[in-house]
């Protein structure tokens, strides 16, 4: 993947705001749902998303800018290379076999290192454990069975969905599907344990680990525990007020917009937003836009030799 700051069209410096307004701006312009007859911009959407998800992390973004991980989240190598090579307090003997200080032990306990076969070499093994200068060493006892490896799977959730915390169907490694709650809260990143459904193991069966990926929308967006949308509304409905059909998380309702309503206003929808921790949900903040037509001929005709007393600039200087 590109370096993220050039997929956001972003500096290195920019501030969260910055990169999330870039991210709002090319998410509504590349949406599958806006550029079906563009194949390629379902490409760039998926890259943008994934530059913003990088980016939006704070942890992430530090530890990209410090170069301890890709522009794909994954680590980098802290070594530059593999193992073999020479290091400082150490060699390679005459034999062309390594030579080790004490600092290659450094770090590791009896669960890596056996003491009982290291002295056994020494100083020979007798009495069930191996005798230098009067100290017994005994072999420590075996680790229990480990258990099978945990099996990690994505899950990518509509916007929609993760707002209500709808239901998800995921197929599970072994070909069973079931049917996930979405926890309270849900986001982009939140991780689901499902016990037992790893993989088997002499000490049991590990677990799947589910990573949600929130899907963005291309008319809503999230603002905390609230979901915010953009309205387009007429010159008329404006000046006259009207009840128009409105989008939510939920389905379509039906807001009454007062007359004399300016581009700018906000109207609430209680709980119509996104699910919280401990229950409940938030609301859905509708601002109006006002659009005027195309054509304006027809208005300015009505309009002429009016001219609106007001100073909406007042507090400007203006």
């Amino acid at each position: 993947m590109s370096d993220p700051y050039t997929t956001l069209g972003v500096g290195r410096q920019a501030s969260e705001a910055e990169i999330k307004s870039a991210y709002r701006t090319l998410a509504k312009e590349l949406h599958p749902d806006r550029n079906k007859d563009k194949p390629d911009a379902s490409e760039r959407f998926s890259k943008v998303t994934q530059a913003y998800d990088l980016l939006s992390d704070k942890a992430k973004r530090a530890q990209f800018d410090r170069g301890e991980i890709d522009a794909d989240g994954n680590p980098r190598s802290p070594f530059g290379g593999g193992f073999g090579g020479s290091r400082p307090g150490g060699g390679f003997n005459g034999a062309g076999g390594r030579q080790y200080s004490s600092s290659d032990f450094q770090g590791f306990g009896t669960e890596d290192m056996d003491l009982g076969d290291l002295f056994e070499g020494l100083f020979g093994r007798g009495g069930g454990g191996a005798r230098a200068g009067g100290a017994q060493f005994r072999s420590p006892p075996p680790p229990p069975p480990r258990k099978g490896a945990d099996i990690r799977y994505k899950l990518t959730v509509p916007f929609v969905d993760a707002a209500a915390r709808a239901k998800q169907r995921i197929a599970l490694a072994d070909g069973k599907t079931i049917d996930l709650s979405l926890p309270e809260g849900v986001e982009d990143g939140t991780q689901m344990r499902l016990k037992g459904k790893g993989q088997a193991g002499p000490g049991g069966t590990g677990d799947g680990i589910v990573t949600i990926s929130v899907t963005p929308h291309a008319h809503f967006w999230r603002e905390g525990d609230d979901v915010r949308l953009d309205l387009p509304i007429t010159l008329s409905e404006a000046v006259h007020g009207a009840k128009v059909k409105v989008p939510t998380v939920d389905g379509a309702v039906m807001l009454t917009i007062a007359p004399g309503s300016s581009s700018g206003k906000v109207l609430r929808l209680k709980g119509k937003g996104w699910s919280k921790k401990g229950g409940g949900r938030g609301d859905q903040l509708v601002t109006l836009e006002i659009q005027l037509p195309e054509d304006v001929a027809e208005l300015a005709a009505k309009l002429d030799g009016w001219s609106d007393p007001a100073n909406p600039r007042s507090d400007m200087g203006g």
